[in-house]
C-alpha cells in the first residue's frame, strides 16, 4: 500500500480543485476526500448538501453527498482500477443537484493504492459501484453513507458480503416499525456477494433484488466492480443498467467482523449516521412531541433506550419493557403489536421510547417478555420460546447522537436462558 499525501499548503490546487497523482504500476486507488459544505444541513429543506462530481482523467467517475454538512468530514471513495502513469483527479460541485444553499469546500485529498495480495485487495477490488435510485437524485432522500464488507465462509469457500447503510427507507417497513424491530430509521441491507477461488478471483456472485431475492449477478463490471441499481423504494438493487440515474456512488467500504454483535454496531462507532437519520426525519416530517401518537411518526431517537441481544426464537417473537423509578408504568419496544416484536434470530437491536431526559439512574426495572407469533404461512401456534444468549448493552443517544455508556447487560455466562411465550423476565440494572 502506498500513500500518496497532497500537501495541505497548495492552495492553488485546492482552490482549483485538480489533483494530480501518479502510479508507479497498476492499482486499485481510494481517494480520502476532507470537505465540508458550507451553508449545508440535511435537516432543512434547500440547505440540505451539496454533491461532489469527481472525475478521473477527463472521465466521470463517482459522485459524493456531503451529508455532514458544514462539518469537515472524510469521504472515502474508490477510483477503481487504474494503470501506470500520470493522473488527474478533478472535483467540482454538481450544480443540478446540490441544495441551492449549500457550498463546497475542499480541506484535504490523499490517495491510497492497493495492490493483490495486500490484506485490503480483495474487499476493495470486488466492491460495488451503487447508482442511485433515480427518485433520490436531487431529492436528498435514502443517501447511501457507508459500505461495509464482511468476509464470511459458505460451504467450505471464502465469499465477500457487501452492506450498504442508507440514511433512511422510502419504502418498505414503517418508521415505528423499524424503532421496535430494528433499534434505528435507517435502512442497512446486503447488496452484493462474491465467492472466491483460492487465489481471489471470483467463482460467482449474487445481489438482493426486489422482495429481498438473491439472485445471480449477471450485469456488467469496471474491472472486478459490479454495477448494482438501486431499483426500489426499500433499497433493493438491480444488476440491469436500463433506469440507471445519472448519478453513481462508489463508497470505499469498511472491513467489519460481526460475528459478534449486531450490524447496528457499525453505525455506533460511526456516529455521523444517526445525526444524518435524525435530520432527514425531521425534513420528512416522521417526528411527533414525546406522548402523542401521529400514524407512524417517532419521537426524538434520543428518547429511546437502545438494547442489542443475540436471540433464537421459535414461534416467538422478544420485547423489551422498562420501568421507572417511582412509577407504575411500563414502556415497552414493541407498543403492544406483536409484529413490532422481534423475531428473528443471531444479533439484534430493539429500543423503547421513554420519556425525554430518563436517565439511566431513573430506570428502575427491565423486562424480556416473550410473545406467541404466528408464521408467514399456517395457522397459529399454541406456544413457543425465546432464547436470549447475550444482552450485550443497552444505551440513550447522546445530545450529539453518540451512543452514551451501557446502562444494563447480560454476558453470556448470565444469560443463556429459555423464557417460554406468555412469560416475562425481570431484571433490576445496576445503575440505581
Amino acid at each position: 500500500m502506498i500513500l500518496v499525501l497532497l500537501a495541505l499548503w497548495a492552495t492553488a490546487n485546492l482552490a482549483a480543485r485538480d489533483f494530480p497523482f501518479r502510479l508507479s504500476q497498476p492499482a486499485e486507488v481510494v481517494a480520502h476526500l476532507e470537505m465540508s459544505s458550507p451553508g449545508s444541513d440535511w435537516g432543512e429543506p434547500r440547505r440540505e448538501a451539496a454533491l461532489a462530481t469527481l472525475r478521473v482523467d477527463g472521465l466521470y467517475r463517482t459522485s459524493v453527498m456531503l451529508y455532514a454538512g458544514i462539518h469537515p468530514f472524510r469521504y472515502s471513495v474508490f477510483l477503481g482500477p487504474l494503470p501506470a502513469g500520470e493522473h488527474r483527479l478533478e472535483l467540482e460541485r454538481d450544480n443540478r443537484y446540490s441544495a441551492a444553499g449549500s457550498g463546497l469546500e475542499v480541506l484535504d485529498v490523499r490517495f491510497q493504492e492497493f495492490r493483490p495480495g495486500e490484506p485490503y485487495y480483495a474487499a476493495l477490488a470486488h466492491a460495488p459501484i451503487l447508482y442511485a435510485r433515480a427518485n433520490t437524485v436531487g431529492g436528498f432522500s435514502d443517501v447511501p453513507m457507508i459500505a461495509y464488507c464482511e468476509r464470511l465462509e459458505a460451504d467450505g469457500q471464502p465469499l465477500l458480503q457487501y452492506t450498504v447503510i442508507y440514511s433512511n427507507e422510502d419504502g418498505g417497513t414503517s418508521t415505528r416499525a423499524l424503532m421496535a424491530r430494528w433499534g434505528r430509521t435507517t435502512d442497512i441491507d446486503y447488496v452484493y456477494k462474491v465467492w472466491l477461488d483460492a487465489k481471489g478471483n471470483r467463482l460467482r456472485s449474487t445481489f438482493q433484488a426486489q422482495d429481498h431475492k438473491e439472485t445471480a449477478f449477471r450485469g456488467q463490471f469496471e474491472g472486478a466492480h459490479p454495477a448494482l441499481t438501486v431499483s426500489t423504494d426499500n433499497n433493493m438493487v438491480s444488476d440491469q443498467g436500463p433506469g440507471r440515474s445519472a448519478i453513481r456512488y462508489q463508497l470505499a467500504p469498511l472491513v467489519v467482523d460481526l460475528s459478534n454483535g449486531s450490524r447496528e454496531q457499525v453505525m455506533d462507532q460511526h456516529p455521523l449516521a444517526y445525526r444524518v437519520m435524525v435530520q432527514e426525519l425531521k425534513r420528512e416530517g416522521k417526528l411527533r412531541p414525546f406522548g402523542t401518537l401521529d400514524g407512524e411518526k417517532i419521537s426524538d431517537p434520543r428518547n429511546y433506550l437502545y438494547f442489542e441481544l443475540r436471540l433464537a426464537n421459535r414461534n416467538s417473537g422478544m420485547a423489551i419493557l422498562v420501568r421507572r423509578n417511582g412509577e407504575d408504568v411500563w414502556w415497552s419496544s414493541d407498543l403492544g403489536r406483536m409484529d413490532y416484536a422481534v423475531s428473528r434470530d443471531g444479533w439484534v437491536r430493539t429500543a423503547v421510547e421513554l420519556p425525554p431526559g430518563t436517565t439511566a439512574a431513573q430506570i428502575a426495572e427491565i423486562a424480556l417478555g416473550c410473545l406467541v407469533v404466528r408464521p408467514e404461512r399456517g395457522r397459529w401456534p399454541h406456544s413457543g420460546a425465546c432464547r436470549i444468549e447475550a444482552v450485550s448493552r443497552s444505551f440513550f443517544l447522546e445530545a450529539d447522537y453518540r451512543p452514551g455508556p451501557s446502562l444494563w447487560s447480560l454476558p453470556a455466562r448470565a444469560a443463556a436462558m429459555v423464557i417460554p411465550t406468555g412469560v416475562m423476565r425481570v431484571f433490576k440494572p445496576a445503575v440505581q
